[in-house]
């Protein structure tokens, strides 16, 4: 069939079960939103900026694990979805951006609106393309989702040149890829899982280290019911919340630099770690050469750049996790494990002696307080957003997290903005459940206009924004490795927060005690629009427990003077 490279573009979408695309037209990519306005497969969201389709296909992908899908111009409108890409791509999230480019007789002479897109795009995505011929564009489409979905996800981007997306010609879109230097090892090797195994076999204090990779394979109950057959402990990344559920027993919280005493002390002191999509980020590890010092390492990832590239490893394993873990469950009754009941409870001894807790108050809300609050009355019919910064990791402490893909958030890039936008695609993709963003008032100023998505869509995201007047977390080093100068992190300067949402067509809250907040929770999931709940804070709390910069893991500092 005959058609046009614009044609193809969606066609091709349509081929991939595409329901959803977030996206931005402009010059370049014209003639590709002329068919998307006639194509009746799928719901086409403009943003209201670049950056916040990224984050909102973003969203939608971890809500779903789906391969999220933007469309955005040449130029301006691609270098704005740059910080989306590469937010994207350090958290290996699938997903396809087509953007529009220059026409090919103009590539290279500095034409308007020209950038070179795939050079820019080069370090901050899985794979990418620059499409120069009409044929190769389904066929190039077609791999994008294939590179985007399969071994460790990520982003793929397709940059097409104007005149290709006008050009007529035959359309055929491949059942198959073919790529003969991209094939992930699926499959673990049988040798190496036997070895590891047997070590944990042999371990006194096994421990599980559980990375964001567990949500991407969907295998969190398989890692679950690995833990409780062993009766092994374990510890999450901030992408892995949700994996083991709160409610588990073996599980002793976050890992990290804010994490839990007993996560912290359980890798000080483990002798066998057992990875299992982690990364070993330098969050996580502190300082590298103490990390797990007295334990044997393995390491099972679908990527085998990333093991032992950290960390030494004693006991490799390359292979999809989910296929992985199944076959360390299926091995179990090959072995003889030692009992680890004495190095459970003095983990969970520890979580009694340090638990993780903050000074309630009924004079200043605490920023933790609507972060349990809304645990307490949403639980798990919320999917939790954040933006970055103190939010974030209070979020990521004090969230009872039940479920795989119940936490949207900004892992290794750290993206001040993510928020909003992440949790609209969020609210697209699951209108069965409340999507709550919890943000700061730096963050939330950095996507404000996607209230505006929002309001036009009907996506009911309620925001609450922890206000404490400051770039909080900048704040907090400013404050205990600074000698508190606090530069250029006072953010007293602001809009009327309610007046601001109001203005877009949404609601809006200011509220100073508990009992308001209650209200105006209960009123904004019962009008289901997009509302945004400006919460006073106390100014000064800080994200305790914490490992200063350079230290190791069990030295972390406890108790502040606000928590004293």
């Amino acid at each position: 069939m005959k058609m046009t490279g614009a044609k193809m573009v969606t066609e091709s979408l349509k081929n991939e079960g595409v329901e959803v695309v977030f996206g931005y037209p402009g010059g370049a990519i014209m003639n590709v939103y002329d068919e998307i306005y006639k194509q009746t497969h799928f719901e086409h969201i403009l943003t209201r900026h670049e950056q916040a389709a990224i984050h909102a296909a973003e969203g939608y992908a971890k809500a779903t694990g789906k391969v999220g899908v933007s469309i955005v111009t040449s130029g301006p409108g691609f270098t704005n979805a740059v910080t989306g890409l590469a937010d994207a791509y350090m958290d290996s999230i699938p997903l396809v951006v087509i953007t529009g480019q220059v026409p090919t007789t103009i590539i290279g002479t500095d034409g308007f609106q020209e950038i070179d897109a795939v050079g820019i795009s080069r370090p901050c995505t899985k794979h990418n393309y620059l499409v120069n011929k009409l044929e190769d564009l389904p066929r190039i489409i077609k791999e994008a989702f294939h590179i985007a979905s399969t071994g460790r996800p990520g982003p793929v981007h397709v940059d097409i040149p104007k005149d290709i997306t006008a050009e007529v010609g035959d359309y055929i879109y491949p059942k198959e890829v073919n790529l003969p230097t991209y094939k992930p090892t699926v499959n673990y090797n049988k040798k190496q899982l036997k070895r590891a195994m047997q070590a944990i076999s042999k371990a006194k204090k096994p421990l599980l280290y559980i990375g964001g990779g567990a949500i991407l394979s969907n295998c969190a109950y398989e890692i679950r019911e690995l833990a409780e057959k062993l009766n092994i402990p374990a510890v999450e990344t901030l992408m892995a919340r949700g994996v083991m559920g709160h409610t588990n027993p073996l599980l002793l919280g976050m890992l990290g630099m804010h994490g839990e005493y007993a996560a912290n002390m359980a890798a000080h002191e483990t002798d066998l770690l057992i990875s299992l999509g982690a990364r070993f980020d330098d969050r996580v590890t502190g300082r590298l050469d103490e990390f797990a010092k007295k334990a044997k390492v393995i390491h099972v990832d679908i990527d085998p750049a990333s093991i032992a590239k950290l960390v030494h490893t004693n006991f490799p394993i390359v292979g999809d996790l989910k296929v992985t873990v199944q076959g360390m469950i299926d091995s179990i009754g090959e072995f003889e494990f030692n009992d680890y009941t004495n190095w459970v409870a003095l983990l969970q001894d520890y979580r009694v002696q340090h638990p993780l807790a903050f000074k309630d108050s009924d004079v200043k809300i605490k920023p933790q307080w609507p972060i349990v609050r809304v645990g307490e009355l949403v639980g798990d019919n919320a999917i939790i957003s954040t933006d970055v910064g103190q939010h974030q990791m209070w979020s990521a402490q004090f969230y009872p997290f039940s479920y795989p893909r119940q936490w949207n958030t900004s892992g290794g890039l750290g993206t001040m903005g993510f928020g909003l936008p992440g949790a609209m695609g969020v609210a697209k993709a699951r209108p069965d459940k409340v999507s709550i963003n919890f943000t700061g008032d730096g963050s939330i100023l950095m996507n404000i206009q996607e209230l505006m998505t929002c309001v036009e869509q009907k996506l009911p995201v309620i925001n609450i924004i922890l206000n404490n007047n400051y770039l909080g977390m900048v704040r907090q080093w400013q404050t205990m490795f600074y000698e508190n100068r606090l530069s250029e992190t006072d953010l007293s300067a602001q809009p009327d927060f309610v007046k601001l949402v109001e203005a877009f067509g949404g609601i809006g809250y200011r509220v100073t005690t508990k009992k308001e907040f209650d209200e105006a929770l209960k009123d904004a999931m019962e009008k289901k629009v997009v509302a945004m709940i400006e919460v006073i804070v106390d100014r000064n709390e800080e994200v305790l427990p914490m490992v200063p910069n350079g230290h190791a893991l069990n030295e972390m500092m406890l108790l502040g003077d606000n928590d004293e």
